[in-house]
């Protein structure tokens, strides 16, 4: 007989997934087109106005991702237009409909627990990392989206009996049980409900899921270069129990002939990427701007993962965290091949990163999105190991205020790069004759984002080489360099420099020290994540003091409409143009990378 409860849950189940997924999609769509599009999200929008031929072109030459999430931009863009809010909402989209997703996988791990799939689902739908991710036009949500459909079809197949039960025999099922007894009477009935339906013809949903699997697997590897730990994953796993099948009989494992089948299938699918994937790893290898991961590194990430922005005062809702994982590892204590799946899911991407990082640094917590999700499963199945009042409410509270708090941290405190307010602020300034350089030569795409609605037709070019000249996509400053740039300045009476990510491209500050000895600094701006200069010919005698200041007392530039204070100008004689200075402007941190 199934308890009052347990059926009433079944019933408000639906009711209760939907608001869920309300609750999630609104998060991610809140307040999305607020901030400026920052450097790697004006780079996918920049390939996804290309053609297809010449976008997969340039994917393959200067980046360092499989052409997915390009392609499906490319068209979303085509139809809905590119501005920065309808660029994001793709991801936000896509990150909405992974919410029910991990539903139905929390649903079949816990043998049709609905509690499990709705505590997954509400932990998903409130992860600020996730969140954050949402907002984003770049390929992150997708990879995370096509790692929840490749896990799910593979739980499909390991769930799914080979032959097709009875509503009677189906209820005969196991569900978890909280003493040795229990525990023993729901085994027997296991075995005899898989006695019975040996002799059945194969399960539809089962067959299905073989394509699902080797599909979402493929589009998983297209969404993301380091997805290749997930197959990896799936084959430790699958590869494991089947060595081990004496410790995994309540599964249904497939024949290692259909599963070598399936993997056959994924790299024959995956073969038409596999040269571009060696191209870019080698470029990759050759030279990339990660450091090496340290303890930090991977402790931060998973923190990330479990609740980004959380700030580390909150010591108790991170122990709680870890307290609820230990009682999820708890939960499948009568499945240990879940517990198993769940765990090499985790592990394996944040093992393998490590293990590419000796050779060359690629850890990055943004690459492990979706080891989030075994994590939650963890977590939701933590709580219903809490099953008795009050406790269990208390634990859900718990993780709720954790992700409610990193959500204000995110809102309220978390910023982009400023290119909207940077582009606006040279194009008021700007002056026919002017000409505007970019280091790093990329930092063009963003600023061009916005100063193109200024209408504005001022000379433009990359620092030391005009966009992607060199085939590279943030080539670095060097002394050989600079005869070139004393070229570029050769008739211009004033000189705007746009100078980001600088740390990386130019670290030793040589474009505003030879602009300098040319000409003279007339003014230095600061915004977030970038600085913009002004240079002009040494013959000016008279200083450009304060016009931001001014211009802004009588209202001509920077209107309240803005949101955001007026930049911050810098004198001439106090800022000294170099690395000192991106590390300032960052607050000591460097801006957001790309990867």
């Amino acid at each position: 007989m199934i308890p009052r409860s347990t059926a009433r849950l079944q019933q408000t189940a639906p009711l209760l997934l939907l608001a869920i997924v309300v609750l999630g999609g609104a998060l991610r769509f809140y307040r999305i087109g607020e901030q400026s599009l920052w450097l790697d999200e004006a780079f996918s929008v920049w390939l996804a106005r290309h053609p297809l031929r010449e976008m997969f072109g340039w994917v393959v030459k200067i980046d360092q991702h499989p052409p997915l999430y390009y392609t499906l931009l490319h068209f979303w863009v085509s139809v809905f237009g590119d501005s920065a809010p309808t660029v994001r909402a793709l991801s936000a989209l896509v990150g909405t409909i992974t919410i029910p997703l991990i539903y139905l996988i929390g649903c079949r791990l816990a043998d049709g627990d609905r509690a499990v799939g709705l505590l997954a689902a509400a932990i998903l739908a409130l992860s600020p990392f996730h969140v954050r991710f949402a907002q984003e036009a770049r390929m992150y949500t997708l990879l995370t989206l096509n790692a929840a459909l490749a896990v799910y079809a593979l739980l499909r197949l390991l769930s799914d009996s080979p032959a097709t039960a009875s509503a009677a025999q189906q209820q005969a099922a196991p569900r978890c049980a909280d003493s040795a007894a229990e525990a023993g009477q729901e085994g027997h009935r296991h075995r005899r409900a898989r006695a019975l339906v040996r002799s059945r013809p194969p399960s539809p949903g089962r067959c299905l899921a073989w394509p699902g699997y080797v599909f979402f697997t493929v589009a998983t590897l297209l969404s993301h270069n380091t997805a290749v730990f997930f197959p990896l994953a799936t084959n430790v796993f699958i590869l494991g129990m089947l060595w081990l099948r004496r410790h995994s009989d309540y599964l249904h494992l497939p024949s290692i002939r259909n599963w070598l089948l399936a993997q056959g299938g994924i790299l024959l699918l995956w073969s038409p990427w596999l040269a571009a994937f060696v191209s870019q790893s080698l470029g990759v290898y050759r030279e990339f701007w990660i450091p090496p991961p340290a303890l930090h590194t991977v402790l931060s990430a998973f923190a990330a993962l479990l609740s980004d922005f959380l700030p580390h005062r909150f010591w108790i809702m991170w122990a709680a965290f870890g307290l609820l994982i230990l009682c999820g590892a708890s939960y499948f204590r009568l499945r240990p091949a879940y517990l198993a799946l769940l765990l090499v899911l985790v592990v394996t991407p944040f093992a393998g990163e490590l293990l590419v990082s000796l050779v060359r640094p690629i850890f990055y917590d943004r690459t492990l999105i979706w080891a989030s999700l075994p994590l939650y499963l963890l977590l939701a199945a933590g709580i219903r190991r809490l099953r008795t009042w009050p406790w269990m409410p208390v634990a859900l509270l718990t993780v709720a205020a954790a992700n409610g708090i990193s959500l204000r941290e995110y809102y309220v405190n978390f910023e982009k790069e400023q290119w909207d307010d940077a582009a606006a602020f040279v194009a008021q300034r700007v002056e026919a004759n002017d000409v505007i350089l970019f280091n790093a030569t990329w930092v063009q795409l963003p600023f061009d984002f916005y100063f193109r609605s200024c209408h504005k037709q001022v000379t433009e070019h990359g620092v030391p080489v005009d966009l992607f000249d060199r085939g590279v996509l943030e080539p670095k400053m060097t002394e050989d360099d600079l005869p070139r740039l004393r070229a570029l300045i050769q008739g211009h009476d004033r000189v705007w420099l746009v100078y980001s990510h600088n740390w990386y491209t130019d670290p030793m500050g040589l474009i505003p020290a030879a602009l300098e000895k040319e000409m003279e600094l007339l003014g230095n701006w600061r915004f977030h994540g970038l600085q913009v200069y002004l240079y002009g010919a040494r013959r000016q005698s008279k200083l450009y003091t304060g016009p931001v200041q001014a211009l802004t007392e009588v209202g001509l530039f920077w209107p309240q409409a803005f949101g955001r204070p007026a930049p911050t100008a810098v004198s001439a004689s106090a800022q000294a143009p170099g690395k000192a200075d991106s590390q300032s402007a960052h607050g000591g941190r460097q801006p957001g990378r790309y990867y």
